[in-house]
């Protein structure tokens, strides 16, 4: 029997804490029955009454009220301490919780994981690096782990970078690509000394300086010779010498000319035209470009530089078509090491000597390009599979001779024998499969009347001296699989606003059908979730209504599954980022999708999934992409942005990627 505590109950809105601590004091052991004597009811008398209203409030506050309720453990006491133990902690971890939400609300940013390495001393490494003898540029990372908060990403990892090869890290999102790169770009990881790193990770600061002069300015040595030799020829000039400045000079002189200092505006402006700068924008300060811009800003000075060690992290997301060719012939003659993270297999095809993957918490290399990681990496699996099924086969065998006379006398000195060749045996383990990447989007199809979607004489502009478009005729219906290329400000984005009624056109007419329903997947996806929330209440936040499993089940379609739906979303990779957004755009079950660069941050499987799912998805899509693979997979009309309008390609990407080439040979950048 349960004793009787005098209660005094508070507010209405305490009762919910005031039961759950009730609840607790049953399940935890004060049930009135002793361990000891089991079947025996005990009575156990408090020397005061419990006020549960006072106890609601500091249980809401996060004050540790059950320990001072509970009676002494030596005594005969009723609680097990185990549980209570337990308890405790999913108290505590609910009070962080509620703490960490109420200090978002409040507007403190949230406090992320932070990313940690550590790495097994070599003596002989370090002796080398001490002594400065070491005069090596390859790389040598050995024994070494990496984490991302509690999360190991790394254990027990080797990385070995060849001066002079350019390797693609590939790996899964959310597996630690990036965070590998930060390890290595800030020397968490020990590199020696003598080899400069440069890591393209954050957009050049908008300012005053021109692009060209930015790019120029990476090169310190060629700029501080500059420098002094304009300062000793302005004391020449001015009569204050000491009579040593002319030797000075002609050492200066020596040294900008072994650099070519002479030639490096010229070989600046080539990598800026190539990314895209036009010579009006190779002139126009930092502060008048865009993100996408400063981050092509901040590749051309890291191509300008020329370190022992360039890092790239997803390089072609910003840059177009044109862009990214370019970048792939530049890369293909590039004299030091390359690390890059990249989801474009046929850049990786283009660019890579070594491919290096990343999983199962371990890092492994492969030579040669892309396609050629895939053949051999499919036929290790194979062999491993081959491998262990013979094992499996071969312990089974052992396992029927033991059971069959394993109470035979005659036979029990082979029994033992058989007990300890199994034993010797290598633990077997199964083939590490990754696990296959599904994305599925609903049907809201229904047949309509065409037109679909249509603009007609469509004119234009942001300001009225400039016109976007002029004269734009496009349509599209139910069955339309297009594909938008063209090159960065030509009007892809802008078009496709137009087309989903974000924009008024000045002049013309937009016709979409009355029964259309557009899913929209942003460029800039990441600035449309909040981040401070999970996924779950993500969900839930834009659409109420529905139970926690069924935002579960539409996370779980784009593989948003388990703790990753409700972590933070800020805490989750780029890649696992776009997969809530996916999540969130397909939740009204559209029937025309309208995608922006849906494949940038995904990997490999997970944009080869994409592809299958808007080719079994019954209605209509136009898509801006860079992705030659991805276009080549998915769509059947390609059109081409520029110069004011839009133009069909009738021969797809083929033919597009020809005229590129052509335009390249004639502006002689191949």
């Amino acid at each position: 029997m349960f004793p009787l505590w005098p209660v005094s109950f508070g507010e209405q809105d305490r009762m919910t804490s005031g039961w759950k601590i009730w609840d607790f004091l049953i399940n935890s052991g004060m049930s009135g029955r002793d361990s000891e004597n089991s079947g025996r009811d005990t009575q156990v008398l408090l020397d005061a009454p419990i006020q549960i209203s006072k106890m609601a409030d500091n249980y809401d506050s996060g004050v540790d009220v059950l320990p001072g309720l509970l009676l002494k453990r030596n005594q005969n006491s009723m609680v097990n301490s185990k549980k209570l133990e337990k308890a405790e902690a999913r108290l505590k971890a609910k009070q962080n919780k509620k703490q960490e939400r109420d200090s978002s609300k409040s507007g403190n940013p949230l406090v992320l994981e932070e990313a940690s390495a550590s790495q097994a001393a070599s003596k002989k490494e370090t002796r080398l690096e001490t002594s400065g003898k070491n005069k090596s540029y390859d790389v040598r990372i050995e024994n070494f782990d990496v984490s991302f908060g509690e999360r190991v990403l790394l254990t027990g990892a080797d990385l070995n970078l060849a001066y002079g090869r350019r390797y693609g890290l590939v790996g899964r999102n959310g597996l630690g690509k990036t965070t590998l790169l930060k390890m290595i770009a800030s020397r968490s990881l020990r590199i020696p000394s003598h080899i400069s790193i440069l890591h393209v990770e954050q957009e050049v600061a908008g300012d005053d300086t021109p692009a060209l002069q930015s790019v120029l300015e990476c090169d310190t040595t060629r700029e501080s010779l500059l420098k002094e030799e304009k300062e000793l020829t302005t004391r020449v000039n001015s009569g204050r010498g000491e009579g040593t400045e002319g030797t000075r000079l002609s050492e200066i002189y020596a040294a900008l000319e072994e650099i070519e200092a002479d030639k490096a505006p010229a070989r600046a402006s080539v990598i800026l035209a190539g990314l895209g700068f036009s010579a009006k924008m190779q002139q126009q300060t930092t502060k008048e470009f865009s993100g996408g811009w400063r981050m092509r800003l901040a590749l051309a000075r890291a191509l300008f530089a020329r370190p022992d060690l360039l890092l790239l992290d997803e390089p072609t997301n910003m840059l177009d078509v044109k862009a990214i060719i370019w970048l792939e012939n530049y890369l293909q003659t590039w004299q030091s090491t390359i690390l890059v993270v990249s989801h474009d297999r046929n850049f990786l095809n283009a660019v890579a000597t070594d491919v290096i993957h990343l999983h199962s918490q371990r890092l492994d290399s492969y030579r040669g390009d892309f396609e050629n990681f895939v053949k051999i990496k499919e036929e290790r699996l194979k062999n491993q599979q081959r491998e262990y099924e013979a094992q499996k086969q071969y312990r089974e065998h052992i396992q029927v001779f033991i059971d069959r006379f394993r109470y035979n006398a005659n036979r029990a000195s082979q029994v033992q024998s058989k007990l300890k060749l199994l034993e010797k045996l290598p633990k077997l383990k199964p083939v590490d499969k990754e696990s296959e990447v599904t994305f599925k989007f609903p049907d809201g199809f229904e047949k309509f009347s065409p037109p679909i979607l249509q603009l007609d004489e469509v004119d234009f502009y942001y300001e009225p001296d400039h016109f976007i478009f002029r004269g734009l005729s496009v349509s599209a219906d139910l069955d339309s699989r297009i594909c938008v290329v063209g090159e960065n400000g030509a009007g892809k984005s802008t078009m496709l606003k137009i087309l989903m009624g974000e924009l008024a056109p000045v002049h013309g007419i937009r016709h979409a059908h009355r029964n259309l329903k557009i899913g929209y997947f942003s460029q800039h996806h990441v600035d449309q979730l909040d981040l401070d929330i999970s996924a779950t209440e993500l969900l839930a936040k834009k659409f109420p209504g529905k139970t926690e499993e069924e935002y579960r089940h539409q996370l779980g379609c784009y593989g948003v599954s388990g703790e990753l739906a409700v972590r933070p979303v800020a805490s989750l990779s780029g890649g696992q980022k776009s997969r809530v957004a996916f999540a969130q755009m397909t939740m009204p079950c559209p029937n025309f999708y309208i995608l922006d660069e849906p494949t940038n941050h995904l990997d490999m499987e997970t944009i080869e999934s994409l592809a299958k799912a808007l080719n079994a998805f019954r209605g209509g899509l136009i898509l801006v992409s860079h992705d030659e693979r991805f276009i080549r997979l998915v769509c059947q009309g390609l059109w081409v942005c520029g110069e004011g309008t839009v133009k069909r390609i009738e021969g797809g990407f083929d033919e597009y990627r020809d005229i590129l080439q052509e335009q390249f040979r004639k502006e002689g950048f191949l």
